[in-house]
């Protein structure tokens, strides 16, 4: 008898024989982030020649992406809900493009019928006494397809921690099973540089104590939480974590006791990090992982007191405009859960919604801008934005007209940039 639940008496396969299942003009799910199947996905490339027309849909993933390799047109094409690194080459081209959408409105693309799936590709847990398997570090919009695909083949992995929450699946809904040993996904943080440490310190000056927290991952997230060790009483309600809340949630610097929803609790979608978070999260009732239609919904971020959200811009114009997800008209990442935060903090209590960025890319580039790119996306609107940091301090443009929201974004722009800007601001305003 295999490793998986008894009362089904289902047996191990190989991933070549789980994706059999995958025929011509199929829908595809990939699992999200750290939670890609890896051996499903190098088997699915493999069978590329009895395929055609096959359509894999997923969140940022990551690992290798073979199927967006141009060798494989009219096999595989990728549409994305949020661009990684791995595919972003490929948009947009004939093997892939990308769906606007925001992250909390995801799931209703498989619940709702808009995009039905044939078959998803998961990483579980293995599955408990009772059978249920967890969706462990990815959450999001991975369990609405995991509900309704028609086929689930899984790879079944120890290393994937058990998570409390929404993301349950029970063994009897997998149609094969794929046993595999593969470690999880990592990233290693870099240390933030000098600005990005002046960034953090200034974004942690405008959080409150009891303040509800979002923010992601990267340096800049990862300096403020540095920043935060003499604050008390704050929460977690976000779309993703990574390893800079376990200090803080030892330290009992992180106790979540102030919020509304899930009070006491951290809530997330997914996350990823080090191994050291997939430990902490491995059946902790600390940590809840949610759908993403859950964690993203704006009347319940506002319900949490003092919400701090924290975004990243690729570039801000003078009226306060935020593109976040593309470099001119080229596709670069995605809408992600920019729009669902930022305007959940602003309606929150005593909620701050805040963009926060480096002046200037690597290159010297001003990224506060007269204008955004030609064919650059709008994510944020002028009308949502509240705080935008860079390493210069810190302006609020909530209440300003466009010429004082000018003013003020010039006072942190990178020094090199301010007299072209100023320049142009009185151009434009004079």
């Amino acid at each position: 008898m295999c490793e998986i639940h008894k009362t089904t008496m289902q047996q191990f396969v190989s991933a070549a024989e789980a994706v059999k299942v995958i025929q011509p003009g199929n829908r595809v799910f990939v699992h999200t982030a750290a939670a890609a199947p890896q051996l499903l996905v190098q088997a699915l490339t493999e069978r590329a020649a009895e395929l055609s027309k096959v359509e894999l849909i997923h969140l940022h993933t990551e690992g290798p992406a073979p199927y967006v390799d141009r060798k494989y047109a009219g096999t595989f094409f990728t549409n994305a809900l949020f661009i990684g690194g791995n595919v972003r080459a490929a948009m947009p081209t004939e093997m892939a493009d990308y769906i606007p959408i925001f992250l909390s409105d995801t799931p209703s693309l498989f619940r709702k019928g808009h995009m039905p799936v044939d078959v998803a590709m998961l990483t579980l847990s293995p599955p408990d006494r009772n059978g249920w398997c967890s969706l462990g570090v990815s959450v999001d919009c991975s369990l609405a397809a995991a509900q309704t695909a028609k086929y689930v083949i899984a790879e079944i992995n120890p290393n994937m921690p058990r998570t409390h929450g929404d993301g349950f699946i029970h063994i009897s809904r997998i149609h094969a099973a794929v046993k595999s040993e593969n470690p999880l996904f990592e990233i290693i943080h870099a240390d933030p540089s000098e600005a990005e440490i002046q960034i953090g310190q200034h974004i942690a000056d405008l959080v409150e104590d009891g303040a509800t927290l979002q923010m992601g991952i990267g340096s800049i997230p990862n300096a403020v939480l540095a920043a935060l060790g003499n604050h008390r009483r704050l929460g977690i309600h976000t779309e993703m974590f990574s390893d800079g809340v376990i200090d803080l949630v030892e330290k009992g610097i992180i106790t979540g006791e102030e919020k509304k929803r899930q009070t006491g609790i951290i809530t997330s979608t997914f996350l990823f990090g080090s191994r050291r978070l997939y430990d902490f999260v491995h059946d902790n009732p600390l940590v809840r992982m949610m759908e993403a239609s859950y964690t993203n919904d704006t009347a319940i971020i506002r319900k949490n007191p003092k919400v701090t959200a924290i975004n990243s811009a690729i570039e801000i114009d003078l009226t306060g405009q935020i593109c976040a997800d593309s470099i001119g008209s080229r596709m670069y990442s995605g809408v992600g859960g920019q729009m669902d935060f930022i305007r959940g903090a602003a309606l929150s209590d005593r909620g701050k919604p805040i963009i926060a960025m480096t002046a200037a890319t690597a290159k010297g580039q001003s990224k506060i801008v007269p204008f955004l790119k030609q064919g650059a996306g709008v994510v944020t609107t002028r009308a949502h934005v509240h705080y935008v940091v860079t390493e210069y301090g810190v302006a609020n443009l909530f209440g300003k007209n466009l010429p004082q929201r000018a003013k003020a974004l010039i006072d942190i722009a990178h020094p090199d940039a301010r007299e072209e800007l100023s320049k142009v601001a009185w151009e434009m305003w004079r």
